[in-house]
């Protein structure tokens, strides 16, 4: 047992003084599930953004997506842009906060389901990168009915419940599409326990790990009022969005929603499926270049 010791402290020593090339984090090694699943333990990242970067933009080769045109923007410039304006103010209004407080990561919620939260928050990461050199992580958190891959056309699998439960580790679940500097994080396989999984700790490792490689985090969560998943994830990030749809969402819900957050976390409400007519440049700015008089 001495020499082991002994063993053991030299090659300890000699680590320390030859260092690491790459000036890699060590990587906290979480414990197995208690169930016999073995859990991996995080990739060996990079300590600096620049570094990070670039084996991110190595290691996640381009996907081919086949995105739904009709919801998702910005991907094909050619169709009418109705909706894009509202993006554009979306994103400067978050941009001004951005000037007086922090604001990096955003959970992107609504107070109940089919209001629209995911097809916001996609098209929410996909104006930010629009910006020079503007790096976007967008990911899907509603790990109870994960939909945006569908929005994306892209996979859904491995996933965001696949880090959770230490099946893949976070390289092996970045994918980057024909956006060029969007990143994206799927739901995952279907999981029986996203609360237990949200809040066993990876979650937070994950944003601290991957935060330095990216300018903006936005994050699709499940609805506030039916289960519990939100006020967790909101604990993580630096903001909250709450999407809420035009003649439909309760008022006495929309406010129960609020209430669930911090009020410094809140940094707007956006009201979802406006009335054409009502909406800012339904008329000149919703048309193409090619078709504007």
């Amino acid at each position: 047992m001495s020499r082991l010791h002994e063993a053991l402290k030299k090659a300890e020593q000699q680590k320390t003084e030859n260092g690491s090339p790459l000036d890699l984090e060590r990587p906290t090694v979480i414990p197995g599930d208690g169930k016999g699943v073995a859990v991996l333990p995080p990739a060996e990242l990079p300590s600096g953004a620049a570094e990070l970067r670039v084996l991110l933009m190595e290691r996640c080769s381009q996907s081919l997506w086949n995105p739904d045109r009709k919801m998702m923007l910005f991907f094909d410039r050619r169709n009418p842009v109705v909706g894009v304006e509202e993006f554009r103010t979306l994103r400067s209004h978050l941009s001004l906060i951005r000037e007086q407080l922090p604001l990096q990561s955003l959970l992107v919620t609504s107070p109940l389901p089919s209001e629209g939260k995911t097809v916001v928050a996609a098209n929410l990461a996909q104006v930010l990168v629009q910006q020079r050199e503007q790096r976007v992580l967008l990911v899907d958190s509603d790990l109870r009915y994960s939909r945006m891959h569908l929005s994306l056309g892209a996979s859904r699998s491995p996933g965001l419940s696949d880090y959770l439960s230490g099946a893949k580790d976070e390289l092996a679940i970045l994918q980057r599409g024909p956006l060029e500097n969007l990143f994206f994080i799927a739901g995952g396989k279907a999981a029986s326990n996203p609360t237990e999984l949200i809040g066993n700790g990876r979650l937070r490792l994950l944003l601290r790990r991957l935060c330095p490689a990216f300018d903006w985090i936005i994050m699709d969560s499940p609805p506030v009022i039916p289960v519990s998943d939100a006020k967790l994830l909101a604990e993580y990030l630096d903001g909250v969005l709450i999407v809420v749809q035009s003649d439909a969402t309760p008022h006495d819900l929309a406010r129960k929603a609020c209430q669930e957050f911090a009020s410094k976390k809140i940094v707007g409400v956006v009201l979802n499926r406006v009335k054409p007519e009502y909406s800012y440049g339904s008329q000149y700015y919703a048309t193409t270049p090619e078709t504007k008089k």
